[in-house]
């Protein structure tokens, strides 16, 4: 499968992935085949892009870190938590820290596995989702740095709501599409301490754990917000979730542009290692990344092109390849795969599109 802009989708593709909205509820089931009136039904809601079946990649099994069940489900207690937040004033920490200790339990059991997918989400849906993601992306980096299970419960509740001072913030100014004046950004800036007061007055939630929020702005060099900290200054769990929450928006599709690939993604973050972002916390974040994720289409350097069929945690640069087309760029009539983690003279030298074959 492969994911396609909506903007590209076309009538007769094949849904390959379950599209859900952030209570859980399927909007789009894996198989179904798209019409015109399913296309304008996800543009309406707001849904940017579409993982869809590819004949030339063909059926392979993509491993996730944590079951698609456990996800949808910690983005719907995510979205109840703010809701009952913003409305009763009121947080379930004991919900929260079971969610955070389910996802430490799966993420651990499956410590082999590299990221591979990136989640579909509406954009009213956004920071639902992102906050799933960055608490998994930070507690894998936790995990990555050898963090004891006390260390990764802090981290992973202070990443889970790292952005639960936004219910303070005005929706249309949050959901905006266009650029924000400088009073709107002012306003936004404004969630990383709400978060921070929020949280701190939960004797059961950690205050290192209420510091995520408060920090997760801040930049190595000084340059971030709300009080201008510098390198270690910010807290480890403040500079694991920056790294995390850069990341997954940067893979996000947003109302005013769509999301970057992950080998861009990856390429950010390393021009902003040293400089925004802790370059110890972000190299550990991109250790548990697939570079060239499971489905990529890349030519390698001996000239033929290939699908990644499969990824290796120790190389995440060298991954396996199915060959499907030779190096006159003719598709090859029996498919064989090559093992780059075993072949010192071969490389990816870029990552392809479907256009490209």
């Amino acid at each position: 499968m492969r994911r396609i802009n909506i903007e590209n989708l076309q009538s007769n593709m094949i849904v390959a992935r379950n599209i859900y909205n952030s209570e859980g509820r399927i909007l789009l089931s894996s198989g179904v085949i798209l019409s015109e009136s399913y296309i304008e039904r996800l543009h309406s809601l707001g849904i940017a892009s579409v993982y869809v079946k590819d004949e030339i990649i063909g059926d392979i099994d993509i491993p996730e870190v944590i079951s698609e069940k456990n996800r949808i489900e910690t983005v719907k207690i995510v979205r109840q938590t703010f809701q009952t937040l913003e409305l009763n004033h009121k947080l379930n920490v004991r919900q929260i820290k079971d969610t955070v200790n389910n996802l430490i339990d799966e993420l651990l059991y499956n410590s082999n596995v590299l990221v591979n997918l990136t989640d579909i989400r509406s954009f009213d849906d956004y920071t639902f989702a992102h906050s799933v993601n960055v608490c998994l992306l930070s507690l894998m980096t936790g995990v990555t740095l050898n963090y004891d299970s006390h260390k990764l419960i802090e981290l992973g509740i202070g990443a889970l709501l790292h952005d639960i001072g936004k219910i303070k913030i005005n929706k249309e100014i949050l959901n905006k599409d266009d650029d924000l004046t400088r009073q709107e950004y002012l306003d936004i800036k404004k969630h990383a301490y709400n978060g921070f007061e929020i949280l701190r007055k939960y004797s059961d939630i950690s205050l290192l754990s209420a510091h995520i929020a408060y920090q997760h702005h801040e930049r190595w060099n000084g340059t971030g917000y709300p009080r201008s900290l510098t390198g270690t200054d910010i807290h480890a769990y403040g500079r694991i979730v920056a790294v995390a929450d850069v990341y997954d928006a940067l893979l996000a599709d947003r109302p005013y542009r769509s999301s970057y690939s992950v080998s861009q993604a990856i390429a950010i973050l390393q021009r902003m290692g040293g400089t925004y972002l802790d370059p110890r916390c972000m190299t550990a974040l991109i250790a548990n990344v697939a570079v060239y994720p499971i489905g990529s289409i890349v030519e390698l350097s001996s000239g033929v092109i290939g699908v990644v069929v499969d990824t290796n945690k120790k190389m995440p640069t060298r991954p396996i390849v199915r060959v499907i087309n030779s190096r006159n760029k003719d598709r090859v009539n029996a498919f064989h795969e090559v093992d780059l983690s075993k072949m010192s003279t071969i490389m990816i030298v870029r990552a392809l599109n479907n256009k490209d074959i």
